[in-house]
This record gives C-alpha cells, structure tokens and sequence, in this order.
C-alpha cells in the first residue's frame, strides 16, 4: 500500500486545500437553495457526541484553519469539473466562479474545553461550511491529541477489510461507497484509503461522496441531499405537517427523476412513510437510512413499496448509519434479493486508527428564517435542536414518542 503520513506533504499543509472537500450534496442542495430559496436565512450548531473531548489546545489552530478556508475560491478546472455532471446547471457554475465563504458568518469560541461553533447567514452562503468544518475539528484535534497513529495497523485493518470484500464469491454485487470525510483522520488518510478500494475492488467499490477526490482519482460522485434540506421546509412552508412533501417536491422539481434517493428520518420511518406516497415512491429511486435498527427499517420499506403494488426490487435501499464492513455485508445478504442494497460507510474506513475513538461530531441547523426547525431521528440521542418546546411540537405534529429519539 502507498505511504501515508499524518500531514500532507506535496499539498497545502491546511487541512482543507479545496472547497470540492466536501461531500457531493453540498453543492446538489446548494444549487436548489439558489434557484428556490436564495433569501433564506438559517443557524447552525456544532455538537460533539464525545462528551470526553477538550479542545482548549485546538482552538487557535481550528480559528486558523478557518480563515484559510474562507480565502479559497474553485479553480477554472474544478468549476469545468462540475459543469460535466450533467444536474449541474450552468448558471450555478457562474455563481461559484464568484464563490467564497465569508467568515463573518462564523461564531467560536472555547469555554472550559467545550467547542462552542455557530453558523449564522444567508443559507446560500453558509451551505457549505458543514463538511469542511467537521474535517478540520477532527483532523485538528486529531494531530493535537493522537499524532503519531499505528500506520501499519491501520493499513492491515483496511487490508483486512478488503480481504473481506474478496473472499467471497457471493459479494459480487455488493456496492459500497466512502462516506467518510467529515470525521476523517485526515486528509492524506482518506486518500490513501479511497486509493486503495479503488484499486483493490474495482466491482464492489462505488465512488465516493468527496468532490475533490472523486475528481482526482476519476471516480463517481456520490450523494443526494441531507438532513438540513428536510429540516429547512419546515420553515418554508405554510403548514409544518406538509414539510417533507413540499421538500422532496422541490427536490423532484430541481432534478427531474436525477438524484432521486429520499432520507427518511428527518422525523422518524414512520411519519416519512405516511407522506411518501404512491406518487414519490413512483418519482424517486429509493430511501437512504441514516438512523434506527436498520433490519427494521428495511421491512417497514419493503413492506411500504408492495402495499403501493411497486417490486422493491426495483428500489435502491443506502445504508449510511454507523456502518462497519461487516455490518454492510451482513444488510446485503439479508435483503440483496429483495431490493438494491448500497451502502455508505464513513469513520470505520477514514477514521479506523485503533489509539483512539473516532470523534462523533455534527454541525446541524437548527433555525431557519428565525424558527426553529429540528431533527428528530430514529435513534435515541441523535434528536438535535436548540429548543425544547419546538422540538415536543414537531413531534405532536408528526404523532412521534418524543421520548424514543432523545
């Protein structure tokens, strides 16, 4: 496998050397935040799920980072680059030629080792800091903290892993893609890491949801849209109850049957399953789960698409929650001929270096045109919202135990 050292050598010593350093459904949702709702104004907040973590030592480093962030502008080649993917409109190309993040728009701060991180601006203007944040706290507080990793343990760790993939007949069809640049270990890591299942399984190995690396290694971008899309329409719209329609209509309204793999937990399985009718389980090509018991999930889908009269074979089911190897293999076994598995997996590939835990870290928004919106999930304590009272509305609204995702 090829050398990899904790900090870049021929790039930039930055963290962040590109704005394509980011996932793919940055730039998709950033483009419909442009052409449908360009005055939108929104909040961010930064948690860490790691109650254990004390940044007093990263703070001037993740402040310095920042600032070399907001200076980048796309290059005439990348902006060619994403004009070849064929839902990116030309107008949106002549807005990010124009593009940089402004730094007025960020708030940080550290008290008694907790990161304080808050995004407030124009949503158009702040789309995409989310990933490239959440890659320079971890890859800073990474260097600060665990800087001398056991490469050669973790090399043999994706090895194995690879191996795993390999050894199977029976994995032919499995497709699997990196998800894994927000809690990365690095950059230079990532890399060596997407290199090698891109050589090692060509079949199985899918593309990867990083702009910058799908474009350097000549491979497929992968992603959709996130959370904070269908959270954003519920300030969007007149009535909270229609929000995930009138989100994943404006969705189907920007690319036209491209793109078409809905999230389904912005306000748990359930609540999404009952807007999710004939007419977008028709229009979109699957459901992405990102929280919850996966298995059970599955079978509340399967059984949503034949009640419809629609063969979920025809589906594509993504699994993006906490994924190991293992766990993905064990999903497309099970269900690989009920429908079209595909799975996301993130810190267990970009973040597997075993003198450590992988930081659980997120930047998700919480207001939009000065209302709170929220996630509620499907998994206990990945509910996020920075108000109490709106958080019980939206789920009497949407009939969901609060209890059971807080």
């Amino acid at each position: 496998m090829t050398n990899c050292h904790p900090q870049p050598q021929s790039q930039s010593d930055y963290v962040i050397a590109s704005l394509l350093d980011t996932d793919l459904y940055k730039f998709t949702m950033m483009q419909t935040v442009l052409h449908q709702h360009p005055a939108a104004e929104v909040e961010y907040h930064f948690r860490s799920r790691n109650i254990d973590l004390d940044f007093t030592d990263c703070i001037d480093d993740i402040a310095a980072e920042i600032t070399h962030l907001c200076q980048l502008k796309l290059s005439e080649d990348e902006l060619t680059y994403l004009g070849q993917l064929d839902y990116i409109k030309p107008d949106f190309i002549h807005f990010l030629r124009l593009f940089r993040l402004d730094q007025r728009f960020i708030h940080l701060s550290c008290h008694q080792g907790v990161l304080d991180l808050k995004i407030r601006g124009p949503w158009l203007h702040t789309i995409l800091f989310e990933v490239p944040l959440l890659s320079i706290i971890s890859e800073v507080y990474c260097r600060r903290h665990h800087p001398k990793p056991d490469w050669q343990g973790a090399r043999a760790r994706l090895q194995d892993k690879i191996t795993v993939v390999k050894s199977d007949t029976s994995h032919a069809d499995f497709r699997f893609s990196d998800f894994g640049t927000r809690r990365r270990y690095s950059r230079v890591w990532q890399q060596e890491v997407v290199s090698e299942l891109a050589q090692q399984l060509p079949q199985q190995f899918s593309g990867t949801s990083n702009l910058d690396l799908a474009r350097r290694l000549n491979l497929k971008p992968v992603g959709t849209l996130a959370h904070e899309f269908m959270q954003a329409f519920q300030a969007l719209g007149p009535r909270l109850i229609d929000s995930q329609k009138m989100a994943l209509e404006a969705w189907v309204h920007e690319y036209r049957g491209q793109l078409g793999i809905a999230l389904t937990d912005v306000v748990g399985m359930d609540a999404f399953l009952r807007d999710f009718d004939l007419y977008f389980a028709k229009l979109f090509d699957g459901l992405r789960q990102d929280s919850g018991d996966p298995v059970e999930w599955t079978e509340k889908a399967l059984a949503h698409y034949r009640r419809l009269n629609i063969d979920p074979r025809s589906k594509t089911f993504v699994y993006s929650d906490g994924l190991t190897m293992h766990s993905a293999l064990d999903l497309y076994q099970q269900f690989k001929d009920q429908c079209k598995p595909a799975f996301g997996i993130g810190t267990h590939l970009t973040n597997d270096i075993m003198s450590h835990s992988p930081m659980n870290i997120v930047l998700k928004m919480t207001r939009c045109n000065g209302q709170a919106v929220a996630k509620l999930s499907d998994s206990p304590g990945k509910a996020m919202s920075d108000d109490e009272g709106y958080m019980a509305y939206l789920a009497q609204v949407f009939n969901v135990n609060l209890a059971t995702v807080k």
